[in-house]
């Protein structure tokens, strides 16, 4: 195997083939609505990754079964993730998340609730009280993150506006696993100002904090973005798709074996966007990293030999 893939990951961890069923609920940003900024990230459009969910104004537990049935037939999926995907899930009161935690936990066969949110929506009290909620009632499901954190490089983030730095993800991450919940990260390989130096320092911070998994992107610009107009006024330049493949592979080679992929590269709706995956199918990419993958022989964690005191090893 080439690479870890999460798909794998799952069904060694829930026993049978498991599959995340897109949730979405009412909810902004803390970068949008004035509390740390009103723009928001530079890449994000007004409605973040919504275009890939349900109507938010049906329950979760409607959600969920109005896709259960298709996914369980499609992908012969047994288990089921609720994914709360759109925004910062976890921006939402507490009494709300708890909420949806005991409606997801309702649905038969869901087995794990997943919030996708920005590291600092993460604090020890949410996460605390999300554990004991479900220890206190017994219920029969796994609580997990996805961090989006996009870079390690502090100095893109400020340039991106996402209104945090490395700091705030590190210590989520922190807190998440005092309460033994897995946290997977989101990372965009080709921000403007990122070199390769900064994919393989991804890797390295990712695998030394012990992170159950990650998701990588491919930029793509959406309209009506900071990212948009810096684009059409050639502000910005993005790097090609030969030079994205190398840096999947090098992000790889670096990332802990241990460490599942959840995928390569994203996809984004082509009617809301400037630019998206060179112009190919998302599918057509994916195909040609797997390719070059079996082409050298490819191995995860090839090069993942930087940690637990690497000077010493050579001292008698």
């Amino acid at each position: 195997m080439s690479y870890y893939k999460y798909s794998e990951h799952l069904k060694r961890r829930y026993g049978v083939k498991t599959y995340k069923i897109p949730v979405n609920v009412e909810v902004t940003c803390p970068n949008r609505d004035g509390n740390l900024g009103t723009e928001g990230c530079f890449f994000c459009g007004e409605t973040g990754a919504v275009f890939e969910n349900t109507e938010h104004k049906r329950t979760v537990i409607k959600q969920i079964n109005s896709l259960k049935e298709n996914i369980a037939e499609k992908y012969n999926a047994e288990k089921f993730i609720a994914y709360f995907q759109n925004f910062s899930n976890t921006y939402l009161p507490l009494e709300d998340l708890k909420k949806y935690v005991k409606k997801a936990a309702q649905v038969e066969d869901v087995v794990e609730v997943c919030f996708s949110t920005r590291p600092d929506c993460i604090s020890d009290n949410y996460l605390k009280e999300l554990n004991n909620l479900i220890e206190e009632n017994d219920l029969d499901i796994n609580l997990t993150l996805e961090l989006g954190l996009q870079t390690v490089n502090y100095h893109t983030l400020k340039d991106i506006n996402r209104k945090h730095t490395l700091a705030e993800f590190i210590n989520a991450v922190m807190i998440a696993h005092k309460y033994d919940i897995k946290v997977g990260v989101h990372l965009i390989l080709n921000l403007p100002g990122d070199t390769m130096d900064d994919v393989i320092e991804n890797a390295k911070v990712i695998s030394a904090l012990k992170v159950d998994n990650i998701k990588l992107h491919a930029l793509y610009i959406r309209k009506n973005t900071q990212f948009a107009e810096m684009y059409e006024n050639g502000e910005i330049k993005l790097e090609s798709k030969e030079e994205y493949i190398n840096r999947v592979l090098t992000f790889l080679e670096y990332l802990s074996p241990d460490i599942a992929v959840q995928r390569l590269l994203g996809r984004a709706p082509e009617e809301e966007t400037l630019f998206v995956n060179w112009g190919n199918h998302w599918a057509q990419i994916h195909q040609k990293i797997l390719n070059k993958m079996n082409k050298i022989n490819f191995k995860q964690g090839s090069k993942y030999n930087y940690l637990d005191g690497k000077a010493l090893r050579n001292i008698d």
